[in-house]
């Protein structure tokens, strides 16, 4: 599901472990009316063993694409019809491919490299410039490689992930390409100084894999090494070495997990300091962590919390979040906290770890991310889901001292890039109603400047952003923001957007989004965020709440929100639409079958959405820390009790749902949608589906992919919420 503790991919253990975090989508898509004949013996079928519509999780089946493609037509045949999806397709368009747009930086041996598309570069150029000249209006930016034309030169369907610079020298990439924006890649070394893939040079074949840079010529790759050498995740569980000039085949096994593990990914971690640690993340369950370093001993295994992340390196120290309290020696580190230890203490005498405090966070506060620049670390944090930065610098005997950083109140920060030699670090500041402000931070004198800023996409003076709260069934206070005009009349008739995520510890939080802005808010709508409980809004324990039997909480916080819009008469049942992807899908399909009267539009993205088989589906068995599994027989009468595609029944009265996915997507899997509509259809229930070949987990592989999608959702939303 979604994203990890930073944004800023740790080398190699992130790459895997970002795989199966599914982040809070942005607002996108669409769907299509569907029909399949009913019968009453198919009925009572669909909800008996074995399942009718199985023949729908044969991805690329003859039959089941057949089904897709029929159903999008029929979604293209009234969607695009609609008065409002032209406008719609302009307005997200000029948006997405504008190239006043920021330039997302990442620092690479003292230089700005940045991904871009645009209509002229579809799926996208990589490009470079100093960072003296990323701050001027239009920076002299330097093309290092054209995905166009190297898709266009060798026949392939290639999708951009991600640049893995961290070679000893700084020259050397790996650089990761996925079929049409599939989890799995095909990794190839790249030479930044000739601006050119190597010769001979590295050269890992598709696939789900974990990987660092272990030396000028060597890796640590974990991967599907023989046929069948995954774990039952589908990740691997075998880290072997590469050395340069020699086959796989040859690769010298490192260290091994099971079959039962989540995945065993290496890790790297390096700091301005010149100490470099390479180690072994094993992911015993989606939560639980175990941690070695290698060493010309061999391995050395960490004593350290199962639910902790590594999260970066900083003077020879490791800083370390804790997802659980830490006994270690006479003290108790709290759950939540940031924490460091000596790398070269730990190598020697592992077992008497002297861990000192960073950071701990309040009651209302949570750990959000950590990065460091040469010699000072930048941590984010949320208290009340308002973002705060700071910059710690270390100190003798492993102590710490912080100095606030000052943004805008009410807003998201997030740790863009730092400079692990230098001391830059950008920080992107955003908010439902501002632009987005990237600001260069020195962290040395702390001086924080302007480097970018995104125009305004839509007129926001008449709006207003107010933050309110509901009381769940059991009592629990639930944060919500509102985006609403200044002006509003409170009588139900306002519509509204109602949208959440509430797992895997994402957190919810303000953001810019111009293709809403233009889309909804400026067309009179409302939009309205819940920070429920399964989320990482208020630190472990606000997630932990909504975890496996006690996920019920999740989506009474969630109706609790809707009733409380109700009840202000912000909107009513005829006025609101809710909208979600992912873990965030499912909760509308749970949403959907629980209440189906409080709302009149459900927008259903990427779901899971049949819970008693999403362990055999794609990636879900990695899953089941967070939902339970169906071989606890407690947990599966818990997950039978809400599966959306097990609770659909007659004689219901549903929203018109619009039910979107991918082909490509090897994380959740288009099954869930395919079989929930195929459903809605046999009970003669109307319905859109919609599903997108390319893009993966996600909203598409490229801006025109993406503003078709927003065209198509908002045109769902305007016909069902505004008419």
């Amino acid at each position: 599901m979604a994203t990890t503790m930073t944004r800023k991919d740790r080398k190699g253990v992130v790459r895997l472990r970002a795989l199966t975090r599914g982040p809070a989508l942005a607002l996108i898509c669409a769907l299509a009316v569907g029909t399949i004949a009913a019968a009453p013996t198919l009925l009572a079928a669909a909800n008996a063993a074995p399942d009718p519509f199985l023949w729908l999780e044969d991805v690329n089946g003859v039959r089941a694409r057949n089904w897709v493609k029929a159903e999008n037509a029929k979604t293209l045949a009234v969607l695009r019809s609609d008065g409002h999806f032209a406008r719609f397709h302009a307005e997200a368009l000029a948006i997405n491919a504008a190239e006043d747009r920021i330039p997302v930086p990442q620092i690479i041996a003292g230089r700005v490299y940045n991904f871009w598309q645009d209509a002229r570069h579809v799926r996208g150029i990589w490009r470079t410039t100093a960072i003296a000249d990323y701050a001027r209006p239009v920076p002299a930016w330097t093309t290092v490689l054209d995905l166009d034309a190297l898709a266009k030169a060798e026949g392939k369907n290639w999708v951009w992930q991600e640049a893995d610079c961290d070679s000893p020298g700084r020259r050397r990439c790996l650089i990761s390409l996925s079929d049409g924006g599939e989890d799995a890649s095909t990794v190839r070394e790249f030479d930044l100084s000739v601006r050119r893939f190597v010769s001979g040079g590295f050269a890992l074949p598709h696939g789900k894999q974990g990987f660092v840079w272990a030396g000028p010529d060597t890796l640590l790759v974990s991967r599907e090494w023989h046929p069948g050498e995954l774990t039952a995740s589908g990740y691997p569980y075998i880290l072997k070495r590469v050395e340069r000039g020699r086959p796989l085949s040859a690769a010298t096994e490192i260290a091994r997990g099971t079959k039962a593990d989540v995945s065993v990914a290496p890790f790297e971690f390096h700091d301005g300091s010149g100490h470099r640690v390479l180690g072994v993340h094993r992911g015993i369950s989606f939560f639980d962590s175990a941690y070695e370093l290698i060493t010309p001993r061999g391995l050395v295994g960490l004593p350290l919390p199962r639910k902790s992340e590594l999260v970066a390196l900083l003077a020879g120290r490791l800083l370390l979040k804790l997802d659980e309290p830490w006994r270690a020696g006479l003290r108790t580190l709290p759950q939540g906290a940031l924490v460091s230890f000596e790398v070269a203490a730990a190598s020697a005498d592992p077992k008497h770890l002297a861990p000192t405090l960073v950071f701990a966070p309040g009651p209302r506060e949570t750990l959000d991310s950590a990065a460091a620049t040469r010699d000072r670390l930048v941590v984010v944090a949320y208290e009340n889901v308002r973002g705060r930065a700071s910059v710690f610098t270390p100190g003798p005997h492993g102590s710490w001292t912080r100095r606030r950083l000052r943004f805008a109140d009410n807003s998201s920060l997030d740790i863009v890039s730092t400079d692990e030699f230098g001391s830059s670090a950008f920080i992107s500041v955003t908010s439902f109603l501002i632009p987005t402000t990237l600001w260069r931070v020195d962290t040395q004198t702390r001086a924080a400047t302007i480097a970018k800023s995104l125009p305004a996409r839509f007129a926001a003076s008449a709006d207003l952003v107010e933050q309110d709260e509901a009381i769940s069934k059991d009592g629990t206070r639930v944060p919500y923001f509102i985006v609403r005009p200044k002006h509003v009349r409170y009588d139900g008739g306002n519509p509204t957007i109602l949208t959440a995520y509430g797992g895997f510890a994402i957190s919810s939080t303000p953001v810019y989004s111009g293709v809403l802005g233009k889309l909804w808010l400026a067309n009179g709508g409302v939009y309205v965020v819940a920070n429920i409980r399964g989320g990482g809004e208020f630190g472990p324990a606000w997630h932990e709440a909504g975890l496996k039997t006690h996920r019920q909480r999740v989506y009474d916080d969630f109706t609790a929100v809707a009733e409380d819009l109700i009840a202000k008469k912000i909107t009513s049942p005829r006025r609101l639409g809710i909208e979600g992807g992912s873990n965030g899908g499912l909760l509308m399909g749970v949403a959907f079958t629980q209440h189906p009267e409080l709302y009149h539009a459900v927008d259903i993205q990427v779901p899971l959405l049949d819970m008693l088989r999403f362990e055999k589906i794609a990636a879900g068995a990695s899953w089941v820390d967070e939902y339970g599994s169906v071989s606890n027989p407690r947990e599966r009468a818990f997950l039978a009790s809400i599966s959306p595609y097990n609770n659909l029944k007659s004689g219901v009265r549903y929203p018109t749902a619009l039910i979107w996915t991918t082909t490509k997507d090897d994380r959740v899997g288009p099954q869930h949608a395919r079989k929930f509509a195929a459903k809605l259809a046999l009970l003669h229930v109307p319905y859109f589906f919609y599903e997108y070949v390319e893009g993966g987990h996600g909203s598409g592989a490229n801006v025109k992919e993406r503003s078709f999608e927003s065209a198509l959702e908002f045109t769902y939303f305007a016909r069902r919420l505004t008419r």
